[in-house]
């Protein structure tokens, strides 16, 4: 029976691939973004599945049963009461601590592949295998410290400012070519066994492996700490491309070709979303990997300039529901704030009342708005938004000198007029929606604290400017109470 199923699991890695492409695609497009979900999770059922046949199911134990089927039942439970329960404003720390999972695997995978190595047919194969247990470990590393970098950072735990170390390029080169050598002592340690020398009674090549190990990590922590708070949405997206490079190693390590393809699906896909943000940004990507994305080493942080609530000018609600049903045009700025008070379905159901009296209402989204790549379009999914009025900024900032009422809801970086007229502020060139260019803006914040970067905000003082303190959602239900 198992000789005749013996084709089944090739069979069911091509149709998982091509779900998984298919998953891709669809997720690249709002409209189709539930269905690109349903492919993704069929295909990773069906993998499941075919990694079971390959294992051989009849000549397993008991013990290997319970082994492989207890972690995934706990896992998977753990999983699903944490996609349940997570709210979004914890969707961004929650993708960076699952990058970290994969990340930590590709490490284990690749200790165990060294512990136990397997049979090559030549030096030649074994070598190239030794190579990618050495680059499987060291990408699986910094993929687990950066990203749990990154899950502390979007939590709070560490601070959004940039650690800038002196001299941290030759800090980060001297490690990189430390690994080099490393690799080069672990292949010839490997091929041929007493090479090198002994250290303690343990064997070179695990030493070399535990210090590469050690050194990565080193390397994931330093990447992401030397990263401004205001790019972490950048961080993540490339950590997603990190973790996609750490799966594809770990499928080369067990030979599984669809972990291979998976792996690259998703580190391609990864590092093309982190080139289109920072192309967006004007940013180098190159920025992003060796550190120091979103900070001058060279300019201080923007201080301000000593003013505060005193010299803004406050409105209320009714002032703002007054202003909105005069205007024949607005434009609606969501930011992480919004995803913070949790107002979005207040907004909509806003939005709709205005749009029903024939107001043209648009929502513009920055592409590293909130804190993880689509963080404002999936949040204004969820509400209900229909998906041709959110815009990207390209497509919203020309028409905004037309637009007679901006609302700014919980955004703060990117609608700093700083961020193109301050060479000192650490956002300065990252291109912004220009709201101050409108008739009229409202901006939402509880207060007068800076954004994520640390920075404060010339628009709060522009005369054109009127600012909403309070809780956003409260603000929006007597705003909502006002308009009916």
């Amino acid at each position: 029976m198992l000789e005749s199923l013996s084709g089944v699991p090739t069979v069911a890695y091509l149709g998982a691939a091509v779900l998984f492409i298919l998953s891709l695609g669809g997720l690249s497009n709002q409209e189709t973004a539930r269905r690109g979900n349903v492919y993704g999770i069929v295909g990773m059922a069906i993998a499941i599945a075919a990694t079971f046949l390959l294992a051989e199911p009849a000549s397993m134990t008991a013990t290997a049963w319970g082994m492989i089927l207890v972690p995934v039942v706990v896992g998977g439970a753990i999983g699903a009461v944490m996609a349940q329960r997570v709210a979004m404003t914890g969707m961004p720390q929650l993708v960076a601590l699952l990058h970290s999972f994969v990340g930590l695997a590709a490490v284990l995978v690749g200790i165990s592949s060294a512990l136990h190595p397997a049979e090559t047919a030549s030096v030649g194969a074994h070598v190239v295998h030794q190579i990618e247990v050495w680059l499987g470990v060291a990408i699986g590393a910094v993929t687990f410290t950066g990203s749990v970098i990154a899950w502390a950072k979007l939590r709070g735990t560490l601070g959004g400012r940039p650690l800038l170390l002196p001299g941290r390029h030759a800090l980060n080169a001297i490690v990189v070519l430390s690994l080099i050598a490393g690799c080069v002592g672990f292949v010839q340690e490997s091929v041929a066994p007493g090479s090198l020398p002994a250290v303690g009674g343990m064997d070179p090549a695990l030493l070399l492996l535990i210090g590469n190990t050690v050194l990565s990590c080193l390397l994931g922590v330093h990447l992401v700490v030397a990263i401004g708070g205001a790019d972490m949405p950048v961080v993540v997206s490339l950590l997603n491309s990190y973790s996609g490079w750490a799966a594809a190693a770990a499928g080369f390590m067990l030979s599984n070709d669809l972990l291979i393809v998976t792996g690259a699906l998703v580190g391609s896909s990864g590092a093309i979303l982190s080139y289109i943000m920072c192309e967006a940004m004007n940013r180098s990507i190159w920025n992003v990997v060796f550190g120091g994305f979103g900070a001058d080493a060279g300019k201080a942080p923007q201080k301000g300039d000593g003013r505060g609530r005193a010299d803004v000018t406050e409105t209320d609600a009714k002032e703002v529901t007054a202003w909105a049903k005069n205007a024949r045009s607005i434009v609606i700025v969501p930011g992480y704030g919004l995803a913070v008070a949790r107002a979005q379905h207040l907004v909509h159901e806003f939005s709709g009342q205005l749009r029903k009296k024939g107001i043209d209402v648009r929502y513009a989204i920055h592409p590293v708005a909130g804190r993880l790549p689509g963080h404002m379009n999936v949040l204004l999914a969820e509400a209900g938004v229909p998906y041709d009025i959110v815009l990207e900024m390209d497509e919203l900032n020309e028409d905004l000198p037309e637009t007679d009422l901006v609302l700014v809801i919980g955004a703060n970086d990117i609608v700093n007029p700083g961020a193109e007229t301050d060479t000192s502020s650490p956002i300065y060139g990252m291109p912004v929606l220009q709201v101050w260019k409108s008739a009229q803006v409202v901006v939402f914040k509880r207060g007068m604290a800076a954004g994520y970067a640390g920075v404060q905000n010339p628009l709060f003082f522009e005369e054109n400017t009127a600012m909403l303190f309070g809780d956003a959602k409260a603000s929006l239900g007597d705003m909502l109470a006002a308009m009916k």
